[in-house]
């Protein structure tokens, strides 16, 4: 890894299984979200097989990395009055079902949003019934959701320290690649959701096609901020590993996240105006859904899309 941005410590982390050294190069990337300078490895445990970003940003550098315009925050603005426009989206997630956001069928009770951004999921949860609480880890995107009126706790999940826990749901959307310790994260969820509680969560799935084909244009991979690389296979090795029982995993049925890697793949090739019309293509949810989700649903249905929603339960 090399990078020119001042001030900003990395650091070397071992597989968080606890595994032998033993570790493979996959593929070295650059950040293009933000568009940092920089070059990211990221290696694969030859033991248990989770692939990590290493060496990564320090907890203490990483949020360099969450600047106020950091994308998937601009995504998730919340408002205290619904807009046709988001009715029409809600209507068309509930007919076209890309399980984003996809939850076990539980009566409603106490909330915790892990990465709750600025607030859309916990406005969309407690106008369902739910009592929510959120975690977030940039105060300027946690202060958005408490103007809303929900307690957010600005800080990492590592750090926080919650006055009331007990719930009976969990939820955190691209989350899980995101921590620094994935696995005293899932413990501590573990303390707090009650005994047959659920965790529901999404990470990208790095055992899809598009990433073996796309390798450093893959869109999910998101470097440096995404800091471990998930499969179907090593979800189940962290969850068991940390008390965890894991139902289901669920493959997304959205190709979202293919189109921005071609669109990646186009403007490193020099096609920067086809670059900026695919890319631009996932976040228009009506052509997306409508366009490509029959396509969505049998490339899920083979576990070949981008993105997974897990579910995991604290036995009873």
């Amino acid at each position: 890894m090399t990078t020119d941005t001042p001030d900003i410590e990395f650091e070397k982390s071992p597989c968080p299984l606890g595994c032998h050294a033993s570790d493979e190069l996959i593929v070295t990337g650059q950040d293009r979200i933000n568009h940092f300078p920089g070059e990211f490895h990221v290696v694969k445990c030859q033991q248990c097989g989770l692939m990590r970003t290493d060496p990564r940003p320090t907890s203490d550098s990483m949020g360099f990395y969450y600047p106020d315009d950091y994308g998937p925050y601009l995504g998730t603005q919340a408002s205290a009055n619904n807009t046709k426009s988001a009715t029409l989206k809600r209507w068309l997630r509930t007919i076209l079902d890309v399980r984003s956001e996809y939850i076990p069928k539980i009566a409603p009770g106490k909330l915790l949003e892990i990465g709750c951004a600025s607030g859309a999921y916990l406005q969309k949860m407690e106008g369902m019934g739910w009592q929510v609480t959120g975690i977030e880890f940039s105060p300027h995107a946690a202060e958005s959701a408490r103007k809303l009126g929900y307690p957010v706790y600005a800080g990492s999940l590592e750090s926080a320290a919650l006055e009331s826990t007990d719930f009976d749901l969990i939820a955190g959307w691209m989350v899980l690649e995101h921590l620094h310790d994935p696995v005293s994260g899932l413990r501590k969820l573990h303390e707090w959701v009650q005994p047959g509680g659920w965790l529901a969560f999404s990470v990208p799935n790095a055992a899809s096609l598009e990433f073996k084909l796309l390798k450093e244009h893959w869109y999910a991979l998101h470097l440096p901020n995404h800091l471990y690389h998930y499969t179907p296979d090593t979800i189940r090795t962290m969850l068991t590993h940390t008390g965890w029982t894991m139902p289901a995993i669920h493959h997304q049925r959205t190709l979202s996240s293919l189109l921005a890697s071609m669109g990646h793949l186009l403007d490193d090739k020099g096609y920067h105006r086809i670059s900026r019309w695919v890319v631009g293509k996932p976040q228009d949810p009506v052509r997306l859904y409508q366009a490509l989700y029959p396509l969505a649903m049998l490339a899920a249905s083979m576990g070949q899309t981008g993105r997974m929603t897990v579910w995991a339960r604290k036995p009873v």
